[in-house]
């Protein structure tokens, strides 16, 4: 008789395949004929805990999903494929790799007063007790982390078992964490989980983790699905970033997840961020979290950069770049310092065109523009990954002089090259690390002092300790200002205070030059800038926090959408129209169906249906009754929901 929790192997029409057992009934209605035998069980695991099984029905409840679709893809693939010969003999390397278990954390540094408060709250925490750790920007959260965790491996090694999860919001944020981990914790198990790791890889920690063997475990948001028999920490690092909501398939927002398993597991809680989310500064507004505070960096004499505006009506660019900073850039390189531009727009341009009839290079199969790849001599679609070689003439008129309009990453790479032939100079995006460990690769040169000048996107801007990064200059945000998307405002502040935190992380060193950051805007005096000028995020978010609340928004109204998609706009909105007019619940706004933004990816239409409410249990109760006659209807229009969106 297999356990609630164990793997097996059932028969499946024609197939074999594996899932989890989550209940067991004494009887069935089904006729006793048409019932078939489990196949195989896992035996060599142990079976996963009612507490993760309660995870994930929290999951697949709360986001409307089915079960199976939440808990399957939370385990590694080879553990549902592998043969048992094949699991026996991975259950016995990952434990000769997980066999280092003394907590004793090594050159422990002396923290500075805040941060000592801040740790000994975290690790004197009992039962659940959110804290949101706020933090400026090098004021050393990660140390607070770090203390934290000793603390609480040092009771454990007494006690009980203690297993702490820490949570990144980026991929190449891990090595960094992970080399820190390591270093100050060189007899504890730490294994790392995400997406880029090989399957074999992903098995190996997923087991150490699952047995209790890893008390350390890093990861990106899949990690919070992670089997942790003995968790007694969580830490959210950045928790503010975007990355943490899940984009495909189930839309879930693992910091959300992390909150609710910290509650069932009556377990402390740490979100950390220099610009916390509105929706966590609330929390810790109305007492829902605990606020601590690190108001001051936390490398003696290191101070926060400052912040100038370049008004680009007056100083007009060439090539992009301003005079000024241009004359900045150029001291840091007389001066040996480091330099990071900040541009968070890939590829050499956004579009080419014709001046003579105003073609420009639209995809053919999504509304939106092929962005030209100058070193690949290709367009490329950011959405679709449509890939055309860059024509020789006008498609319209055969005009032979096609001309890039705006810049990206590549285009500055290309000018910078041309104004200081002697720098060392290095592209940091999704283009020039495609490659695995790529990305570790570069940022490892940064630090190694082999680059002057560093032209990167939003993969730099965060969690990354540059020692002699001086400046930081930050081109076209401007755009940002003028989105219909009412989270982009919150999103630029947060992207403009990240990234200049990476400048002055260090002290200054006798002749050096004084940190600052330089952002050239035509708007100068918009009050979001003279927000991060003061480099004020306490003003800025109660600003934002009064707008949300006069506007019915966000973190004071509950928000699903329901999203469709066809072979004609028409079609989707149709289906929409539908499903507004099928179901009507008091308390619940329906809004009108309307295109998405991009409207059209990969030849297929899209639209949204937008559903709110000031009650999350009225919402939840809706969705429930709602969908289940959506799932009624016979369709083609491929449709989803989302619940809690970010991007609308």
């Amino acid at each position: 008789m297999p356990l609630i929790g164990q793997l097996v192997l059932v028969p499946f029409g024609h197939r074999q395949v594996f899932g989890i057992v989550v209940g067991i009934q004494a009887g069935s209605d089904v006729a006793e004929n048409k019932l078939k035998d489990v196949i195989a069980i896992r035996r060599q695991l142990p079976p996963l805990s009612k507490e993760w099984l309660a995870l994930c029905r929290f999951a697949a409840d709360y986001y409307q999903r089915p079960l199976g679709e939440v808990a399957l893809p939370g385990l590694p693939k080879n553990l549902r494929a592998e043969s048992s010969v094949s699991l026996d003999r991975a259950i016995k390397k990952q434990a000769a790799l997980s066999a280092a278990h003394d907590g004793r954390p090594v050159d422990m540094p002396v923290l500075r007063p805040a941060q000592q408060a801040a740790a000994e709250a975290i690790a004197a925490a009992r039962g659940f007790a959110p804290m949101l750790l706020y933090g400026v920007t090098g004021s050393g959260k990660t140390e607070v982390y770090l203390q934290a965790a000793a603390d609480i491996l040092a009771r454990a090694d007494a006690g009980a078992p203690a297993q702490i999860l820490i949570l990144v919001p980026e991929i190449n944020l891990t090595p960094q964490l992970e080399g820190n981990v390591r270093a100050r914790f060189p007899g504890v198990a730490v294994v790392s989980l995400h997406s880029g790791l090989a399957e074999g890889e992903r098995t190996l920690h997923w087991l150490s983790a699952h047995l209790g063997h890893a008390r350390i475990v890093l990861g990106t948001r899949l990690a919070v699905l992670a089997s942790l028999p003995h968790l007694k920490l969580i830490v959210i690092d950045e928790e503010h970033d975007p990355s943490y909501k899940q984009q495909e398939g189930l839309r879930y927002s693992a910091r959300d997840l992390a909150v609710w398993r910290a509650h069932q597991l009556g377990i402390p809680i740490v979100l950390g961020s220099a610009t916390p989310s509105l929706e966590s500064w609330q929390h810790a507004q109305t007492g829902r979290y605990r606020k601590l505070e690190l108001r001051e960096r936390a490398v003696q004499d290191a101070v926060l950069p400052a912040v100038r505006l370049i008004d680009m009506e007056r100083d007009k660019p060439v090539d992009g770049l301003t005079s000024t900073l241009v004359a900045a850039l150029r001291q840091r390189l007389v001066r040996g310092e480091q330099s990071l531009l900040f541009l968070n727009r890939r590829g050499y341009a956004p579009v080419i065109s014709c001046d003579a009839c105003g073609w420009v290079s639209n995809c053919t199969r999504c509304t939106s523009f092929m962005v030209l790849h100058k070193p690949e001599h290709r367009l490329r679609c950011h959405h679709c990954s449509l890939e055309l070689r860059i024509p020789r003439h006008c498609p319209t008129c055969g005009n032979a002089d096609l001309q890039p309009l705006g810049r990206g990453t590549q285009r500055v790479e290309e000018g910078l090259q041309l104004l200081f032939p002697e720098a060392r100079i290095l592209r940091i995006d999704a283009d020039s690390t495609r490659r695995k460990g790529s990305a570790q690769a570069a940022f490892d040169s940064v630090h190694r002092g082999e680059v002057d000048i560093l032209i990167g996107t939003q993969m730099v801007a965060k969690g990354h300790d540059f020692k002699n990064l001086t400046l930081v200059g930050v081109l076209n945000p401007d755009t940002a200002l003028f989105s219909q998307d009412y989270r982009a405002g919150e999103r630029l502040f947060a992207q403009l205070m990240q990234v200049a935190g990476r400048a002055g992380r260090a002290a200054r060193k006798e002749g050096g030059s004084a940190s600052e950051v330089l952002i050239q805007s035509r708007y100068i005096h918009h009050p979001l800038y003279a927000a991060v000028i003061a480099h004020d995020y306490d003003g800025f978010a109660g600003a934002m926090l009064e707008e949300r609340e006069q506007a019915a928004l966000p973190p004071y109204l509950y928000q699903a959408l329901l999203r469709a998609e066809a072979m004609e706009l028409a079609v989707a909105l149709a289906f929409l129209q539908d499903a507004a007019a099928c179901l009507a619940h008091e308390g619940i706004v329906i809004n009108d169906p309307i295109p998405m933004t991009m409207t059209r990816v990969a030849n297929v239409d899209r639209a949204q249906l937008l559903v709110e409410s000031a009650s999350r249990p009225a919402l939840q109760a809706f969705l429930k009754e709602w969908l289940a006659l959506l799932r009624q209807t016979r369709t083609r229009v491929k449709w989803s929901l989302e619940v809690d969106p970010v991007d609308i």
